[in-house]
């Protein structure tokens, strides 16, 4: 087993702003593409499971299953243990554990999912490998992530291409690839898969409720998160500038005519039986 490696820095952080985001996912809106794919009784590992909510909703599709959710951080999987609790789930269970270093035997998964993850790794391709490693013959390796360079928007508020551009430079700087969604394919053919379906799907944002909604956690995500405090901390912005961003995701939440879309790439592996 390879020794835990920390190969980049989780550009979010899990300021309330972040949570936000992450609380209101669920397997329908994010992982539409692998719910045909469930089974009673199926044994599913869920990585990078934060609050839980999308892990919950894979458990109670499995019936006679049982589902894991994993994280890096300690402290979000009591959130994501109060979340199974409250919707009375009995077949979930939550660990700390590194993509890059699982540890589980080989082919203990029927499915190993991993939503919004291979962005924020340093080695994408090599947890590609150790998804795989514990995933069973015949088995799925289920990916989706954002592609940051693709999301499109209207009306061009000026300051949110500077959000763009601000927001890839600091991922990158973390280790990371914001433009993660396009390479997916590219990454599992490296990892060694060959049986890939490739798709994609999208977040859009344009009633009032939503436009509300998603500008509100950007401006303050990009005022209070731990991606503000890096923006700051390695140069990337000034808590001015930080504040220019911050006002345009506002101006744009307000506009009657306003429209945001978020690409995701998402691949479905079958391992090799």
């Amino acid at each position: 087993m390879p020794e835990t490696r920390e190969t980049a820095v989780y550009t979010h952080g899990h300021h309330e702003s972040v949570l936000r985001s992450h609380t209101w996912r669920t397997a329908a809106n994010s992982a539409a593409y692998l719910l045909g794919s469930l089974e009673p009784g199926m044994r599913v590992l869920d990585i990078g499971c934060g609050p839980g909510t999308i892990t919950a909703d894979l458990a109670a599709l499995v019936p006679d299953g049982r589902v894991t959710g994993a994280d890096r951080a300690p402290a979000i999987l009591e959130q994501a243990r109060a979340t199974a609790e409250e919707r009375g789930l009995t077949n979930v269970d939550f660990e700390v554990a590194d993509v890059h270093a699982l540890g589980h035997p080989d082919g203990t998964f029927d499915v190993v999912h991993a939503h919004q993850v291979l962005q924020h790794v340093g080695d994408p391709v090599g947890a590609l490998r150790e998804m795989a490693r514990v995933t069973r013959p015949g088995g799925l390796i289920a990916v989706r992530d954002a592609d940051y360079a693709a999301m499109t928007w209207y009306p061009a508020v000026p300051g949110l291409d500077d959000w763009l551009d601000l927001y890839r430079r600091v991922a990158r700087a973390n280790g990371g690839e914001p433009d993660a969604g396009r390479r997916l394919r590219s990454w599992a053919l490296a990892a060694g898969l060959s049986d890939i379906t490739a798709t994609s799907g999208t977040w859009t944002y344009a009633t009032p409720e939503e436009r509300a909604w998603w500008s509100g956690l950007w401006a303050d995500r990009t005022l209070a998160s731990a991606y503000a405090g890096r923006a700051v901390e390695g140069g990337h912005a000034t808590p001015e500038e930080l504040r220019a961003v911050s006002d345009a995701w506002r101006e744009w939440g307000r506009r009657e005519d306003g429209w945001f879309a978020v690409l995701h790439g998402e691949i479905l592996c079958r391992k090799p039986a």
